[in-house]
């Protein structure tokens, strides 16, 4: 299969990763199959596709009728077995290893032996979850960038199992969908978040100091180097929960204490207090 000619993906996961991911993917004229374990979770994924679509047509990005296309491409299931005929699938779950774990045994009894299964995880290493499948050639990270829709970079990560020909098609498959993709390492935290966790870690850690103001350390970073926002409004944008969970597994990894998850960070999780998708975290967002 090339990736030119794949018409058909699964995406496991409507969550805010999963959604961008299926709308990213149904743009370019692919039907997308979403699994969630219940309509209560699709509702909610749909919701967000149809909230984030209808900002494209307000800002010209997309018109109302390649938007209903898009839409209408895109449909939920809470059966596994609707995944048995697609010719990729993109796993897009809570990052949680054992969770993983668990729908690559599913998806692996379920999908047509010769379609790849990726995952989107940030931290997990790929041959973690490929060694629970009995292709684990055909088993490669595809990690997206919140928000999928807007962000242009996917990190593709091969295990030491994974196949040439699997890494050729994740890349092409990820240039058809208008993304730069850039091979990483499966070292737990790939590229990206191997340098973004100890930054967030760092900021949590000035604040919880004293050192400065939530507001004084984003707008340090915003203005002084540049960057869309500081490094608490970021982390409340990826999710404190998933901050978190992506810190434990990279200290857990390298048993670094830059990757060490802050007291501050455990607290507010416990408390609720993810970021914008809870309505609170570093900010409030009402």
């Amino acid at each position: 299969m090339r990736a030119k000619d794949v018409k058909r993906v699964g995406v496991v996961g409507f969550g805010l990763m999963g959604s961008g991911i299926a709308q990213v993917v149904a743009r370019v004229g692919i039907d997308v199959t979403v699994l969630e374990p219940t309509e209560e979770l699709l509702a909610r994924g749909r919701g967000r596709v149809d909230a984030s679509t209808g900002r494209a047509v307000e800002r010209g990005k997309l018109d109302a009728e390649e938007r209903d296309a898009l839409v209408g491409r895109i449909r939920g299931t809470t059966n596994v077995a609707s995944l048995a005929d697609v010719e990729l699938v993109i796993e897009a779950a809570t990052e949680d290893r054992e969770a993983k774990l668990a729908i690559f045994r599913e998806l692996d009894r379920v999908v047509g032996p010769d379609a790849p299964l990726a995952s989107n995880t940030s931290s997990i290493p790929i041959a973690t979850l490929a060694a629970v499948t009995s292709r684990p050639d055909k088993v490669i990270g595809l990690h997206f960038f919140n928000p999928p829709p807007v962000m242009d970079l996917i990190e593709v990560t091969p295990s030491l199992m994974t196949s040439a020909d699997t890494v050729s098609f994740a890349r092409a498959f990820g240039e058809r969908l208008g993304k730069t993709t850039v091979l990483a390492k499966d070292e737990a935290g790939f590229i990206v978040n191997r340098l973004l966790i100890p930054y967030l870690c760092a900021a949590i850690r000035l604040l919880d100091a004293g050192f400065a103001t939530r507001e004084d350390i984003d707008a340090s970073i915003a203005l002084g180097l540049n960057h869309p926002m500081g490094p608490l409004g970021l982390a409340d944008l990826i999710g404190l929960d998933t901050v978190l969970q992506i810190a434990e597994v990279l200290f857990n990894e390298f048993r670094e204490p830059a990757y060490a998850p802050p007291p501050r960070l455990r607290r507010m999780v416990a408390a609720g207090r993810l970021g914008r998708k809870s309505g609170a975290g570093f900010y409030d967002y009402g």
